[in-house]
């Protein structure tokens, strides 16, 4: 079994009930997650810190050019096996997840090891907010209704940075944000009087996943 093929429609638990239609699809870009949801770039900048730092004192203490390359390389090495595995996960990421707008809701498929879709009917959105990162690439954040909760963890990291206590479920750097937003925007309008629904958290059956594990494998 390829991953997901349990899958009804691509992104979705089950199929689209009747009125239903989808809007927009897509997924994180995974550089931009890297760098914005891993912060690969911040870390990479602090490893070359120490090294040049290491190199300085090196070069001042009056070690050769072999003893301050080997002392500052160290750290460069280091700073390389931190950030592969965020790079690595970064990419399988943005892979497995996919974003979906419809009509009447937004699903949020995610989870590398596990797939799991999370459905924030638009009645429990309270507000949808944008932020952009340059090159149309940007962040979509979903404030939710007081009664409406999803756990940080659960969805990270797929969620609005450090906010712990009312987490937003975020559309995490997505291309052509704006239009994207301008599209859950119109959507909402649309659909402002609908009642409120709870929110609705699927993983595939045990069967499934380990069918999902074991291709992966």
């Amino acid at each position: 079994m390829r991953e997901h093929d349990f899958e009804p429609v691509p992104g979705l638990p089950e199929a689209l009930p009747e009125g239903e239609t989808i809007l927009w699809q897509g997924a994180p870009q995974h550089g931009p997650l890297a760098r914005k949801a891993l912060h690969v770039r911040s870390i990479a900048f602090y490893f070359a810190a120490l090294a040049a730092w290491r190199g300085t004192a090196l070069a001042l203490d009056g070690a050769s050019a072999t003893e301050i390359l080997l002392g500052a390389g160290l750290l460069v090495v280091l700073g390389a096996i931190a950030i592969a595995p965020l790079a690595l996960f970064a990419w399988a990421s943005a892979r497995s997840t996919i974003y979906t707008i419809t009509n009447r809701r937004v699903v949020i498929r995610a989870g590398v090891a596990l797939p799991t879709s999370v459905n924030v009917p638009f009645a429990a959105i309270q507000a949808a907010g944008l932020k952009l990162h340059g090159e149309g690439i940007g962040d979509i954040a979903l404030r939710l209704v007081p009664d409406q909760k999803i756990a940080y963890l659960f969805l990270w990291p797929h969620v609005r940075p450090w906010h712990f206590s009312r987490p937003e479920p975020t559309l995490r750097c997505v291309a052509d944000a704006e239009a994207v937003a301008q599209v859950l925007g119109r959507a909402l309008a649309g659909a402002a009087s609908l009642p409120v629904r709870p929110f609705a958290e699927t993983t595939p059956p045990r069967s499934e996943a380990h069918g999902t594990a074991a291709a992966a494998a």
